[in-house]
């Protein structure tokens, strides 16, 4: 099961997937050119599809996703299937895909799933394998599969030239080590390694990451705060969303005012990123990473 799942108060009805205009066409029907109706569980794959341009009948939790993941932007007809850790079977019926995209985390449903609709299922995450070429690969392979395979080339090409640019235009920034980190609380947070994709963009943008410990599935949580001391040279770099409990905390927090970061200004705070998305969060991540770095930004003052 995914490991970031979050609540959505998004009511899934009936009503409300008719409305968006999917029609009450209940019988699959075969395309001798390709797939016209795509359902998709999995965000890194919503992300993948919506960057060929390939706008699904349905997906997961698409209120977070709109809070947390923001692009690429989803159309408002594409019906919400409600939480990705428990999908209305009933609604992705009613939105009658003729394929449904999804990744080994939902290995769990892929049996109910293909009551409805072949099942195509892609890998982007591994413990311990950096995620970045293999959501190269998945975006090629859906682009084959979806008859959009020089898009997906295309976009692969992009995302290496936006990485590349970025890394050029803060070159001198990089020789100081980066924590990458989501706060759960004011005491601690959650670090992204080597195999998650902001680790991986880091890398790539020439930073070393300061979290050299093993993280399973992209990160290690949860982790005392103290411990971003083990490295006080390195600067922070926080991903949104920072509970407010835990940013008013901090400001008056004897531990955390006394971290080097903090007293010298090296803690800089991101926008919401997926963290388990694909290409288009690791563009995401990389360009906004870059402005923080190119500007003056911190989350709390030392």
């Amino acid at each position: 099961m995914h490991p970031t799942y979050q609540s959505n108060a998004f009511a899934v009805t009936r009503r409300s997937l008719l409305g968006a205009g999917l029609g009450l066409t209940f019988i699959r029907k075969a395309h001798a050119d390709g797939y016209h109706r795509i359902a998709v569980v999995d965000w890194a794959m919503l992300e993948t599809l919506l960057a060929l341009n390939v706008v699904p009948v349905a997906a997961t939790e698409l209120v977070q996703f709109r809070k947390i993941a923001i692009e690429p932007p989803v159309p408002e007809q594409v019906a919400d299937l409600g939480l990705r850790g428990s999908p209305n079977f009933e609604m992705m019926q009613l939105a009658n895909p003729d394929l449904i995209v999804s990744s080994p985390w939902f290995a769990w449903a892929r049996g109910n799933l293909e009551q409805i609709a072949p099942v195509a299922s892609y890998t982007i995450y591994e413990p311990g394998r950096p995620p970045y070429a293999a959501a190269e690969q998945v975006t090629k392979a859906l682009g084959e599969r979806l008859g959009r395979a020089e898009q997906a080339n295309a976009y692969v090409d992009a995302s290496l030239i936006e990485i590349e640019t970025a890394r050029r235009k803060i070159a001198e920034r990089t020789a100081r080590p980066v924590y990458l980190i989501n706060l759960g609380d004011a005491r601690h947070f959650r670090a992204f390694g080597a195999d998650s994709m902001f680790g991986d963009v880091l890398q790539r943008l020439g930073f070393t990451n300061a979290w050299s410990k093993p993280t399973s599935y992209a990160a290690a949580a949860p982790v005392p705060l103290e411990a971003l001391a083990a490295m006080p040279e390195a600067s922070i770099m926080i991903v949104s969303p920072v509970p407010s409990d835990a940013q008013s905390t901090l400001a008056h927090s004897p531990l955390w005012q006394a971290l080097p970061a903090v007293r010298e200004g090296r803690v800089f705070v991101l926008a919401p990123v997926n963290p388990f998305g694909a290409l288009p969060a690791a563009r995401r991540f990389a360009r906004l990473l870059t402005e923080a770095f190119s500007g003056s930004g911190t989350l709390i003052d030392g």
